[in-house]
């Protein structure tokens, strides 16, 4: 455990010390005020739903430029063999670059934090589905992040991990978004493309629920892609 957080603290400084992050960090900054700006007025709720909305399709570009470096680069600098031969674990790199990739998203977040403090100071906001938003906004970008660090340990090429990340993103998104509406596709069928897209899943934490299916869903996918990518990382001692 130590061994992982210490991987992980060294990936977050890392993540913070490379100029495309603080793009990612700016265009979610300009994109979570904008979207904020266009789904609330003053006559309104005070709820941040509709920029939770938009951030989900938002994230789909923007995540994937922050785990596109994680594995990719330790390959393009060499230092991928030091970390092989040390006393740590494929796992332990994995999950440590995960976690610190996760921390770095936490931070993309603060403006949100902001934006809440907003609606507190112009109405009265019902904190359970701004809270459950932030959970599920969480879920979801770890789960993206997962694919990512995934994507990552395949290649050296980090705008090749940036582009299998979001393709296949797009298939858990944008694709079984529109999937299901086609006339030819079973109905039980439907219901499993439904259930597998992620900005259903995520609707329902929109909505401020927390279902525990919902939460099943999102930590199963995440569990399965670290798993492929150690399984990834592992193959490189065989070749």
């Amino acid at each position: 455990m130590k061994q992982t957080l210490t991987i992980a603290r060294r990936e977050l400084a890392s993540l913070f010390c490379s100029p495309i992050a603080y793009v990612v960090l700016g265009l979610f900054a300009l994109g979570s005020s904008l979207i904020f700006l266009n789904t609330f007025a003053p006559d309104m709720p005070a709820t941040l739903r509709g920029t939770f909305s938009g951030l989900i399709w938002l994230m789909i570009f923007l995540v994937p430029a922050i785990s596109m470096r994680l594995v990719s680069e330790e390959y393009r600098n060499g230092t991928i063999e030091t970390l092989m031969t040390t006393p740590i674990t494929d796992t332990q790199v994995i999950i440590g670059k995960w976690l610190g990739a996760m921390g770095f998203l936490m931070a993309l977040f603060v403006p949100l934090v902001f934006l809440a403090g907003v609606l507190e100071m112009t109405g009265s906001p019902d904190w359970g589905p701004i809270i459950s938003g932030f959970v599920g906004l969480l879920l979801a970008g770890g789960l993206y992040l997962a694919i990512g660090t995934f994507a990552s340990a395949l290649t050296q090429n980090q705008i090749i991990a940036f582009l299998i990340t979001v393709f296949v993103i797009c298939l858990l998104t944008i694709t079984l978004y529109f999937l299901p509406q086609a006339g030819w596709v079973w109905p039980n069928l439907r219901k499993a493309l439904h259930y597998m897209n992620v900005n259903a899943q995520f609707e329902t934490f929109n909505k401020g629920l927390l279902v525990m299916g919902n939460c099943l869903y999102f930590c199963s996918g995440i569990a399965l892609f670290l798993f492929v990518a150690v399984k990834t990382l592992e193959s490189r001692r065989w070749r």
